[in-house]
């Protein structure tokens, strides 16, 4: 028969080994945090938000089922997995702390995506002359894209400014192509001109 010491011994071994492997399991867990989508937002800066580089682009597009990583909406929910953010490592920091937990970016009120006119109205020549550029912009973009071809194709990008079909929703006539192009350059850069600016910096837009 074993001693009472060796029997209290045994269960505070059991004790232990239990409470590590809780512990363990309890580290291992691990949540999905949602982000939604500010206006200036691509994939590629949610990415570098995340673990400060683009490592997670993909995998982000896999679990939100994005086909197109260059199309995405201001006020769209992302689903960002915690466990793709840790495979990346800490950013470096000056103390040998324990890196810090990710927080989303700050919630920006999504625009609508036709902008409603300005308070102030500006002067006539001046509102020719920003129409005229926006109009040039709108016009270089196209030549960059497809031409300037409204049945220009490429996969599943569709048209003159090169939109995937599925926000054309089908309708594939120019008016369309040209309404559903100017709510997605204004919900997600504010106007063409700064659309091109993105083109001219990235190669696309």
């Amino acid at each position: 028969m074993k001693s009472l010491k060796t029997l209290l011994y045994s269960a505070a071994l059991t004790t232990v080994a239990t409470t590590g492997l809780l512990f363990v399991n309890q580290s291992q867990a691990s949540a999905a945090t949602t982000y939604t989508v500010a206006n200036g937002d691509t994939l590629s800066t949610i990415a570098q938000k995340f673990n400060g580089s683009t490592e997670l682009v993909n995998q982000i597009a896999t679990t939100n089922n994005i086909a197109d990583i260059n199309m995405i909406f201001v006020g769209e929910q992302l689903t960002i997995d915690a466990d793709q953010v840790a495979q990346t490592p800490a950013p470096v920091v000056t103390q040998q702390v324990a890196a810090p937990v990710q927080t989303p970016a700050p919630v920006v009120q999504a625009r609508p995506a036709v902008q409603a006119a300005p308070v102030q109205q500006a002067p006539v020549a001046a509102q020719i002359t920003t129409t005229t550029t926006t109009s040039s912009s709108k016009e270089w973009i196209a030549q960059k894209e497809s031409g300037g071809s409204y049945s220009a194709r490429n996969g599943q990008l569709i048209g003159r400014y090169q939109l995937s079909a599925s926000y054309l929703n089908g309708d594939y006539s120019a008016a369309n192509q040209d309404r559903v192009a100017d709510q997605y350059v204004t919900s997600r850069y504010g106007s063409w001109d700064a659309a091109k600016s993105f083109w001219l910096s990235n190669g696309w837009y």
